[in-house]
């Protein structure tokens, strides 16, 4: 879920701090949000603040209903990386 940057003098690179778990592509079952944070994370870095606060708001919101979140998040019926995003998607539209 830790977004990351490593931020320069001239460039700035926005990532997830656990790397790309690349034996997991294609899988469909990681946690976006460590992504999206770090998408976040970048928006607001380049002066997007209101596209960051909406996307910000709308995965918290969706990591605390707990309804559509990976494995690593659930307490119930876990759904893919796929489904997860659709959530925060659906939510990112409700706000913007």
């Amino acid at each position: 879920v830790a977004p990351g940057a490593n931020i320069g003098v001239e460039y700035a690179v926005f990532e997830a701090t656990h790397g790309s778990s690349p034996q997991f592509a294609g899988m469909n079952k990681m946690n976006p949000s460590a992504m999206i944070f770090s998408a976040v994370m970048m928006l607001r870095y380049i002066g997007e603040g209101q596209a960051a606060d909406i996307l910000e708001k709308a995965t918290a919101e969706v990591i605390l209903e707990g309804k559509f979140v990976t494995f690593d998040l659930a307490n119930g019926e876990p759904v893919g990386t796929e489904q997860m995003a659709d959530a925060i998607i659906r939510k990112v539209k409700e706000y913007a």
